[in-house]
């Protein structure tokens, strides 16, 4: 077969003709970081570095953690020893809740009911169940509220979602994913915590499982086959997804593998690439079924400040959920992640 030919130049961000804002234009708004862990930090380096919001309060429940936090990832951000007090704070816009899912439902509750908007890590919860629980609290509320499913705000996503309506790769027919993590057994540690709603699917698979449902919708079928740890919880799963016209989804999840991260979307007239960590900033090759090619590379830097500056133009203008992430969006991937451990015979105590 010959090499692949380039039939236009490398691609940037900047050549994607305002499908992704600039950074810098979303409106200067003030962020309250619920939870102090690795997630939190990396968000809240993405507000500080490249939009013009800024982290106004952290909380914890410590308060020396909570200082220590705000010294290393928001100078100048007030230090709260408690969630209550950081949803009471008057400086806070948004609450960005940051602990881990097990917890989502009750913390994002908490800033609900004081009146913020709220943008809650993926995924919402623990279940589809909870997730309309929430939802229909900030409904009532009249707030905002978004999963914040990070990677469909990214440029190379558009990148790929334009080459795919432009009809570069014909009618797309499957899409493969995978997110394998090698996590060494560790019955103490959150991923492996039945309490915590540990398991690959909900803190790993919910990447893959989104992005097909981002290119193809809410599938007709789903089909889980896996393994579980001691503990009870999955460890190693992979899904199959079927939707009418005979397309499907691939897609594989594990705490107990290392893969490349990677993801293919495979049309009937060529297919799209993205070899490696698709659901970061990453670069990926389209290639048309002639062999000709082209590549878009993404820029670099933390990418959870896109969705942040989505959320910031969002709730400035009045809305209520995003267009690009609807509440319907994430209430879809929740029943897809349900079914799969269903499935795989996952439950979590108190379901």
């Amino acid at each position: 077969m010959p090499e692949p030919r380039s039939f236009a130049p490398r691609l940037t961000a900047a050549d994607l003709d305002g499908a992704v804002p600039d950074l810098l234009d979303a409106p200067a708004i003030g962020w309250g970081v619920l939870g102090a862990g690795s997630i939190a930090a990396s968000f809240s380096d993405g507000v500080r570095e490249r939009t013009r919001a800024r982290v106004s309060a952290v909380g914890s429940r410590s308060a020396a953690k909570a200082q220590e936090f705000a010294a290393a990832h928001a100078p100048g951000a007030r230090a709260h020893g408690s969630y209550e007090d950081l949803v009471a704070d008057s400086d806070v816009d948004v609450v960005y809740i940051a602990t881990p899912h097990s917890h989502h439902l009750e913390h994002a509750l908490l800033a609900v009911r004081a009146g913020k908007h709220v943008l809650v890590e993926k995924p919402l919860t623990r279940s589809a169940a909870e997730s309309r629980v929430l939802l229909d609290a900030a409904r009532e509320a009249g707030v905002f509220l978004m999963e914040a499913m990070w990677t469909r705000f990214l440029p190379h996503v558009a990148a790929l979602r334009g080459a795919i309506a432009r009809g570069e790769i014909g009618e797309v027919v499957t899409v493969e994913a995978e997110f394998d993590v090698f996590f060494r057994y560790d019955p103490a540690h959150r991923l492996f915590a039945p309490e915590l709603a540990g398991g690959a699917l909900l803190d790993l698979g919910v990447y893959p499982v989104a992005f097909a449902h981002d290119l193809l919708g809410a599938p007709s079928s789903v089909t889980a086959r896996g393994t579980r740890a001691a503990t009870g919880v999955d460890d190693h799963v992979a899904i199959v997804l079927e939707w009418d016209g005979g397309r499907h989804a691939v897609l594989h999840t594990s705490s107990r593998a290392a893969g490349p991260h990677a993801a293919t979307i495979i049309g009937t007239r060529g297919r799209i690439e993205v070899p490696r960590e698709f659901f970061t900033p990453a670069d990926i090759v389209v290639t048309r079924e002639d062999g000709t090619s082209w590549t878009f590379t993404s820029p670099r830097g933390e990418g959870k400040a896109y969705e942040a500056a989505e959320v910031a133009r969002l709730v400035t203008a009045g809305a209520t959920a995003s267009p690009r992430h609807s509440w319907q969006d994430t209430l879809e991937v929740m029943a897809i992640l349900d079914e799969a451990r269903r499935q795989v015979g996952v439950v979590y105590p108190g379901e």
